[in-house]
């Protein structure tokens, strides 16, 4: 597991054009999967898989 792989709230937040505290609830929903590695991290594949699924394609 390489941490580069991982992308922080941060990043997540701007590359949805969401707030932080959003990505935060959906984490707790378990919309967005993601670990606790000292601070929530998001894989970036499954992010792609989150916004396909919320995609009407």
């Amino acid at each position: 597991m390489l941490l580069k792989d991982y992308l922080t709230v941060r990043q997540v937040s701007k590359e949805l054009g969401l707030s932080e505290y959003r990505i935060r609830q959906l984490i707790r929903e378990k919309q967005i999967k993601a670990v606790k590695i000292r601070y929530w991290k998001v894989k970036r594949e499954d992010l792609e898989k989150f916004i396909k699924s919320r995609s009407n394609l």
